[in-house]
């Protein structure tokens, strides 16, 4: 049986109603952005199947396998075709399916297709694994037994992943405005509204990774992996206008995760903005933002030792009871001051800044926008709607 195939650079041409047949595990790890997570195993049946695989034989691994398949068929034709498919449909298509790959017989072959235009309401489905190999052929040979038409993902979630690197390496970035400023200047709300007011003109960094970028950046957070981060942020940058792009200034890490070469650069060449805040501005902003999350009080202490290490001995233990008497903008001005601030003055000292603004200004918005040339700014028949 052949399978029609290709690759995803050709496959990501059109829209696709893209299905995932990994385990939640690997799907939670990364995906290809909006796919729909149709698991053939659960992560317990993955890890037994690998497990038979290496201690028993490959025999028992394949027994184990289809065995799963065969209890998860009806739910995954339901999360696949939109309705409920009768054992009596799809049955002896399955043994037939399965009789043919337990003799070893070479039937799942791939046949390199171009995607022809649909003419349906409904997106057509294409389906990939882990390489593009028996989870995804056998699905991909049970619908088209079914008469269901579906692409298969050539390489598999793999070599989505072989696509998005080579992406990175070679891909053209428009010019950046990059907004810096000391912890607490509130970048991440301000690219918030400079993006309410003109779409697809931010690249906020720190939204993507889940991450704040510093010591305890993860608190109330759940950061994303080093792939999902790579997958949100080639997604992003698809959806930018031709720029500049205002983007906040990052270390290369943010948090676990690392900036891309191509993208790292483009910072360090963008023009370079210098937000200003007063202390008590940057102290309110920053206990709205970590303090509004369910047990931010532990997740903090639980990083403090070793930021009071970092600022003396004598601040061991300190701030942790003080934070906990209810004393969190005491310990934030103390951090400020005596950690984050001299971090970040080292950073930028060597600088050459385009502008310095005030971000109490009420006019700030504006201040921005007015940085970058009027033909980079796009509207709907006026200028952008400010203030």
């Amino acid at each position: 049986m052949l399978i029609p195939a290709n690759r995803f650079a050709r496959l990501r041409q059109q829209p696709w109603r893209w299905v995932d047949l990994r385990s939640p595990a690997e799907f939670a790890r990364d995906h290809i952005p909006g796919a729909l997570n149709v698991p053939l195993f659960d992560d317990e049946q993955r890890a037994l199947v690998g497990t038979l695989y290496k201690k028993e034989s490959p025999q028992s691994a394949l027994d184990a396998g289809l065995s799963f398949v065969e209890q998860r068929i009806p739910r995954l034709l339901t999360a696949l075709l939109g309705r409920s498919v009768d054992q009596e449909e799809w049955q002896d298509r399955f043994q037939d399916l399965s009789a043919a790959i337990e003799s070893g017989t070479d039937l799942l072959e791939l046949e390199r297709v171009e995607p022809a235009p649909t003419s349906s309401d409904t997106l057509p489905l294409a389906i990939y694994c882990w390489r593009g190999g028996m989870r995804s052929r056998s699905v991909a040979a049970l619908l088209q037994a079914l008469g269901v038409p579906v692409m298969l993902l050539e390489g598999g979630y793999k070599g989505y992943r072989t696509w998005l690197l080579d992406e990175f390496k070679q891909m053209q970035l428009p010019p950046l405005v990059v907004l810096r400023g000391p912890t607490g200047v509130g970048k991440t709300a301000i690219l918030a509204d400079l993006e309410n007011h003109q779409a697809n003109s931010t690249l906020c960094l720190e939204t993507l990774a889940a991450h704040r970028s510093s010591v305890l950046g993860a608190v109330g957070k759940k950061p994303v992996s080093q792939p999902m981060f790579d997958s949100l942020l080639q997604l992003r940058l698809s959806e930018l206008g031709p720029g500049p792009i205002f983007i906040e200034g990052e270390s290369r890490k943010v948090g676990d995760v690392i900036l891309p070469d191509c993208l790292w650069h483009a910072m360090g060449q963008g023009i370079q903005v210098q937000l200003q805040a007063q202390t008590a501005t940057r102290v309110k902003n920053l206990m709205d933002d970590y303090l509004s999350s369910d047990n931010a009080i532990e997740a903090i202490c639980a990083q403090l030792p070793f930021l009071e290490g970092r600022i003396g001995k004598k601040w061991v233990g300190e701030l942790e009871a003080w934070l906990r008497a209810g004393r969190a903008a005491d310990v934030t001005e103390v951090l400020l001051e005596r950690y984050y601030d001299p971090l970040y003055a080292h950073g930028d000292k060597s600088r050459s800044w385009c502008a310095s603004l005030k971000v109490e200004s009420p006019t700030l918005i504006e201040e921005l926008f007015a940085l970058l040339p009027q033909s980079a700014i796009r509207h709907s028949g006026d200028a952008p709607r400010l203030g």
